[in-house]
């Protein structure tokens, strides 16, 4: 069954073939035969009931340097020229982003779009995870500087990051002598109205922060990722390692909870991550960890995101 599939994403140009997912599905889906075409979120209109997009059918070749090729440019219409729409545009989690599930939601029942624009904006990854209290840290949402202060008094060390970020931007360590705490929130507050999440510090980070993928709500495969050292942050992108990993009995508690609720919010592709018996986020946007899971453990989850899509089409 050959698909229309239509990617919408960030630029071509910036993507690591040795580690972007989204290339991964990419190349998967060409190879299955299925049409592909690239467009930016900026790239959408609204008109007269139509939701459009200004796109480039695309071919992808692993090959640095020269690993795409784009075709004439073409106005899809969203609902009848494509059978599935990729949302793989990176955060921040603002209005543009919201806005764009709206426009997508407008045609969800005519084009398959994963995930599910609506639950996408239902569900942030450091708002979703607070519905299940029991699995996951001590946590604080606020942006009030006082309640941030007692919850450090109360816990000690503190993991204090914004709300909607991502990559591990952001992200401070502050331990119950660091008197950085007045300057980092007058900062963040400064330039943002959104709310600071403050977490307990889970000293089991060192060994690992480990992604786990579920595909329609089943485990497809996990890394973990091991900070650099004199670092906190395990994210790939700000020098963490990857590893080979297995799944421990609570962390498969953990995905058998989630699955209902993520298969019944049609969020098909989702990234959780998961430090010592804690889980901190439920990525829902943009997951990676892909490639990593190939290379360590060689199991195609692309592939298997894509079995789960065809079979839904």
């Amino acid at each position: 069954m050959a698909l229309n599939i239509a990617f919408q994403m960030d630029p071509m140009d910036g993507l690591n073939l040795a580690g972007d997912s989204t290339f991964a599905l990419m190349e998967e889906a060409q190879s299955r035969g299925h049409t592909l075409y690239h467009y930016l979120p900026d790239a959408l209109t609204y008109e007269e009931g139509k939701v459009t997009a200004h796109a480039h059918p695309v071919t992808v070749r692993y090959e640095e340097g020269d690993h795409y090729t784009f075709g004439d440019p073409i106005r899809l219409d969203l609902a009848q020229d494509v059978d599935v729409i990729q949302m793989r545009q990176d955060p921040p989690f603002d209005m543009h982003y919201i806005t764009i599930t709206h426009l997508l939601e407008l045609i969800a029942d005519q084009t398959l779009v994963i995930n599910n624009p609506v639950e996408v904006r239902n569900a942030p990854e450091k708002l979703f995870v607070t519905q299940y209290r029991d699995l996951m840290p001590a946590t604080m949402i606020t942006r009030h500087v006082g309640d941030i202060e007692a919850f450090r008094k109360k816990y000690g060390d503190i993991i204090v990051k914004p709300l909607y970020g991502m990559g591990g931007a952001g992200v401070f360590h502050l331990r119950p002598e660091d008197s950085n705490l007045h300057s980092l929130t007058e900062l963040f507050f400064a330039s943002s109205r959104e709310q600071l999440i403050a977490q307990q510090f889970l000293p089991e980070v060192k060994y690992g922060d480990k992604r786990i993928i579920l595909v329609d709500g089943e485990v497809a495969g996990a890394i973990n990722r091991i900070p650099a050292e004199g670092e906190v942050r395990s994210n790939l992108a700000v020098g963490g390692r990857a590893a080979k990993t297995g799944l421990t009995d609570r962390e498969r508690e953990i995905c058998e909870r989630l699955k209902p609720e993520l298969q019944r919010r049609g969020l098909l592709f989702v990234g959780i991550d998961v430090i010592g018996d804690y889980l901190t986020e439920i990525n829902v946007t943009s997951p990676t960890g892909l490639m990593g899971i190939k290379d360590f453990e060689g199991v195609n989850v692309a592939g298997m995101i894509w079995d789960a899509v065809e079979s839904k089409v």
